[in-house]
């Protein structure tokens, strides 16, 4: 069962998690695609250290963020 994700909870003056998800999104689905210059992310823990590298101005794990794309692509462990 997939875990519910709060897209408005606040996570850094006034951004949301779905402003960072919104932010990831096109970089990550060129990765997952196979067509970025990094190979497409196979685990949770690899996506965590993604994200946070890569979100806008909030550099700590957002569990909503990593939530939402695990479950896009399918990354289980």
């Amino acid at each position: 069962m997939e875990k519910q994700i709060n897209f408005q909870k606040e996570v850094w003056e006034g951004w949301t998690a779905a402003d960072f998800i919104a932010e990831l999104d096109p970089l990550l689905s060129i990765i997952m695609s196979g067509k970025g210059v990094i190979p497409p992310i196979k685990t949770k823990q690899e996506l965590k250290k993604w994200c946070k590298e890569n979100q806008p101005y909030y550099k700590k794990e957002i569990p909503e963020v990593v939530e939402y794309f695990s479950q896009k692509y399918n990354i289980k462990n």
